[in-house]
């Protein structure tokens, strides 16, 4: 048994763990990382990153279907899934790689092991010791002022649909596959389900998307469901929504899932040869700890003030572990607060509302702040713009025409109250409508920024002049 001291402690090597403990370095604090895996965590090894690996091979083969309208002849155009997943995996390794070195560069030491939070010592009168199982049995303990939670979440599952990592998968099941599914059932069509269905679509298999809300991507505006589900029946997705799976009708037999959803009555049996669960994600609070602090967990969640600071003012927690919006890039920000507020400063606090959110699909899909029922909820009189991808001369040459920008404005202040996108390289596009709700920034600023000619980012700036009817193109 050895003990360490530092500044700060964290635990948890995702990018809201990493990214805290870079700062707080960076702000002159000794730090510590407690990963009982690998750094990075599950966005980089399980989630964000193998995924979009996927999706662009995906998105490439399904461009090489129609290379015919470039006016480019493809003869034996064919899917090398091995190949794909040694792309993937080149990827992943070289990101990891690259964070091993930052821990270095930035004097980090990473424990690696299982971490939990232990009493009070002699050395830390306030609760948030932490001891490190490591895998050879040794246990270190390690002492610090102010600890990081940063342990993240893990894929949910639902009555009946019984994970074998087989049959019936999470999403970090499914990037093991090592082949391709002739078919599979979604059961979840939010942002991890969609992406999954227009990947493996794109990909040859045959899909079909259960799902419990009357439309996909719920937490979108419903326009932009629309949009999707359109487009996503345009190219042979099945929709079933507004239904319900029956725990007692999922049954595995000769190698496929049948399975029966319940949709306002009318029981419609499906079946396919596998069953990706995706249905929300669950926060990592058992196992570390908590009993041993006073911190309060509600709803599943830990905590957390407007800092990231928990019902013990030296403990922090940061990600999925404090539920909310389960972004990468939400985890990172939390992330460098909680560094911040340690190390004394008094940084912003997080609105929320105007972080953009992002899905990968084919076509993408981004937004951020409110969608038109929250903003009449909230009471707002609204004048809205839209401008079609079809009228850009960028999306043209491209050849993917799909999709829209939607503008939510108030129309007594002139503030943004949204942005909505549905379109091609969207998840690019949307950092200029936050920047632009940041600052406050009412459509008709930034209609009058120039956007250079032919870029995508025209359709922006043509919906938000459209807001008040004076778009050019439109």
């Amino acid at each position: 048994m050895s003990e360490h001291r530092y500044d700060v402690v964290v635990l948890g090597g995702g990018i809201g763990g990493y990214t805290a403990a870079i700062r707080a370095a960076q702000l002159g604090k000794t730090v510590a990382i407690v990963e009982r895996e690998k750094l990075g965590g599950t966005c980089l090894h399980q989630g964000c990153i193998p995924s979009k690996a996927l999706l662009r091979s995906a998105e490439v083969y399904a461009t090489m279907q129609k290379s015919e309208e470039y006016g480019i002849t493809a003869q034996s155009v064919e899917l090398n899934f091995d190949r794909v997943l040694a792309r993937k995996q080149r990827i992943v390794d070289q990101l990891h790689q690259g964070l091993q070195f930052l821990m270095k560069k930035n004097k980090i030491t990473v424990h690696a092991g299982n971490g939990r939070i232990i009493g009070p010592s002699i050395f830390s009168p306030r609760s948030g010791a932490v001891s490190v199982e490591k895998e050879d049995g040794d246990i270190e303990t390690l002492l610090s002022s102010n600890l990081i939670i940063a342990t993240g979440s893990r894929p949910r599952s639902l009555p009946g649909l019984t994970i074998d990592g087989m049959h019936i998968l999470t999403s970090e099941d499914a990037l093991r596959m090592d082949e391709l599914p002739k078919s599979i059932i979604i059961v979840g069509g939010g942002v991890i389900g969609v992406e999954w269905a227009s990947m493996l679509r794109d990909f040859g298999v045959e899909v079909t998307i259960v799902e419990l809300d009357k439309r996909l991507v719920a937490l979108e505006d419903a326009d932009i469901s629309k949009e999707l589900e359109r487009l996503f029946k345009k190219r042979g997705i099945n929709l079933v929504t507004g239904a319900k799976v029956l725990a007692d009708s999922v049954k595995i037999e000769e190698g496929a899932v049948t399975l029966q959803a319940d949709k306002q009555g009318e029981i419609i049996e499906l079946k396919a040869d596998k069953v990706l669960v995706s249905v929300g994600r669950m926060a990592n609070v058992e196992g570390i700890g908590l009993e041993n602090t006073d911190i309060k967990i509600d709803k599943g969640v830990i905590r957390v003030n407007a800092f990231m600071q928990t019902t013990e003012s030296h403990i922090y927690a940061v990600g999925d572990v404090i539920g909310g919006l389960m972004l990468a890039h939400m985890a990172g920000h939390e992330g460098i607060l909680a560094a911040e507020h340690i190390a004394g400063q008094t940084p912003h606090e997080l609105q929320a509302h105007l972080v953009a959110k992002c899905t990968y699909t084919r076509p993408e899909i981004a937004s951020v702040g409110w969608t038109e029922q929250q903003a009449t909820e909230q009471g707002h009189k609204l004048k809205i713009g839209k401008f079609s991808f079809k009228a850009i001369g960028k999306a043209l040459v491209y050849g993917d025409t799909d999709g829209f920008v939607k503008v939510i404005a108030d129309s007594e202040t002139n503030d943004i109250l949204g942005v909505h996108m549905i379109g091609p390289s969207v998840t690019n596009s949307i950092t200029e409508a936050a920047l632009a709700q940041v600052l406050n920034a009412t459509p008709w600023e930034v209609g009058q920024t120039i956007h250079p000619h032919p870029t995508l980012s025209e359709a922006l700036g043509e919906a938000m002049l459209a807001v008040d009817g004076i778009a050019i193109s439109g």
